[in-house]
C-alpha cells in the first residue's frame, strides 16, 4: 500500500522566512525602516517560555528587531495595560504579541482588545477577527494562516489541483484555530463543515471530507479509517503523552500510524503546521509594518 505524501512544515517555513528576511532587507535599505516585533510574556509557565525564545530567534534570524517584555506572574493587569499602550505608540513596534495563557487574575480578552488591531500579529482583536469573516483585510492567526499555506501549496502547486469545491472538515471550533481555518476554507470555496466534540457521528462527517484540518486538542482522536481514501489531512494537535517507559513524545489530534496508511497527503507532529505558526507570526510582522508605512511587499499579502 502506498504511503501519503507527508507535507513537509519545515521545509516550507524555511523558505517562507528566507522570503521574510529578503524583504525585510530590502526595506530597511530602500526605506530606513526595520519591522520591530514586541513580545509580552508574563509569569514563569516553561512551554511559554520555550516558545517566546523561538520566536526571538526567528525575528532576529529575520533582520527585525525583537523587543521582548517579561513580567512577573503578579503584575496587575492595569501594568499590563500600561505597557500594551506603549507598545501602541511606539513608531519602532509594528506587532505586538502578548503570550498566552496569562495569569488566572487577568481577563485575557481585555488585554487582547487592547492591542491595536494594526498591530496584532496574533490576529486574535475582534477588528480582525471580523474582518476574516467578512472577506476584508486583517491579520489572519498565525496557526490558521499556515495551515491554509501548507494546504494551498499541496493542492494547488504540487498538485495542479484547486480548492474551490472540495469538502473540508475542521475538527475544533476554537477562536484560535478553528473558526478562522473555516473561514480561509470559504474563502477558497471550499464546503465547509466545522465539526466538533458534540457532532453526530463524528467518523461519518469526517468520511466525506476532502480535506480534513485535525485541530480538536486531543491525542489521536481522529483514526485511520476515518479519512476518505486520498484525502488531505492538516493535523494542528500538538499533545505531549507519556510512554510505558516514562518518557514522553508528541502526538497530533491524528492516529498518524493509520492514517498516513489511508490519506493522500498528511503534515506530521513533529515537523508540520507547528513550524508555520512562527513563520507566519514573521509573516504577520512584515504585513504590519507594510501597511502602516503604505509599501508594496509581496510576502505582505495575504495569498502572495
Amino acid at each position: 500500500m502506498t504511503q501519503a505524501k507527508l507535507i513537509d512544515g519545515n521545509a516550507f517555513s524555511a523558505t517562507l522566512r528566507d522570503g521574510i528576511a529578503a524583504r525585510v532587507h530590502e526595506i530597511r535599505d530602500a526605506h530606513r525602516i526595520v519591522p520591530g516585533l514586541a513580545v509580552v510574556l508574563v509569569g514563569e509557565d516553561p512551554a511559554s517560555q520555550v516558545y517566546v525564545r523561538n520566536k526571538h530567534k526567528r525575528t532576529v534570524e529575520c533582520g527585525m528587531n525583537s523587543f521582548e517584555h517579561k513580567l512577573p506572574a503578579e503584575t496587575g493587569e492595569a501594568e499590563l495595560l500600561n505597557l500594551i499602550k506603549g507598545l501602541n505608540d511606539d513608531p519602532a513596534v509594528h506587532g505586538i504579541l502578548v503570550q498566552l495563557p496569562l495569569p488566572g487574575h487577568m481577563d485575557a480578552q481585555k488585554v487582547i482588545e487592547a492591542i491595536r488591531p494594526d498591530k496584532d500579529v496574533d490576529g486574535f482583536h475582534p477588528w480582525n477577527v471580523g474582518k476574516l469573516a467578512a472577506g476584508g483585510e486583517g491579520l489572519i492567526p498565525c496557526t490558521p494562516l499556515g495551515s491554509m499555506m501548507l494546504l494551498r501549496d499541496w493542492i494547488c502547486v504540487q498538485s495542479g489541483g484547486s480548492l474551490a469545491g472540495l469538502k473540508a472538515v475542521v475538527v475544533g471550533r476554537s477562536n484560535i484555530v478553528g473558526k478562522p481555518m473555516a473561514h480561509l476554507l470559504i474563502r477558497e470555496s471550499c464546503t465547509v463543515t466545522v465539526a466538533h466534540s458534540r457532532t453526530r457521528d463524528l467518523p461519518a462527517e469526517v468520511r466525506a471530507a476532502d480535506i480534513v484540518v485535525a485541530a480538536v486538542g486531543q491525542p489521536e482522536m481522529l483514526r485511520g479509517d476515518w479519512i476518505r481514501p486520498g484525502a488531505t489531512v492538516i493535523d494542528v494537535g500538538i499533545n505531549r503523552i507519556a510512554l510505558p517507559d516514562g518518557k514522553t513524545r508528541l502526538v497530533g489530534d491524528v492516529r498518524f500510524d493509520e492514517a498516513v496508511q489511508v490519506a493522500g497527503a498528511i503534515t506530521p507532529v513533529p515537523g508540520g503546521v507547528g513550524p508555520m505558526t512562527i513563520a507566519c507570526l514573521l509573516r504577520n510582522t512584515l504585513t504590519a509594518c507594510a501597511r502602516l508605512h503604505r509599501l508594496d511587499i509581496p510576502e505582505a499579502r495575504p495569498w502572495a
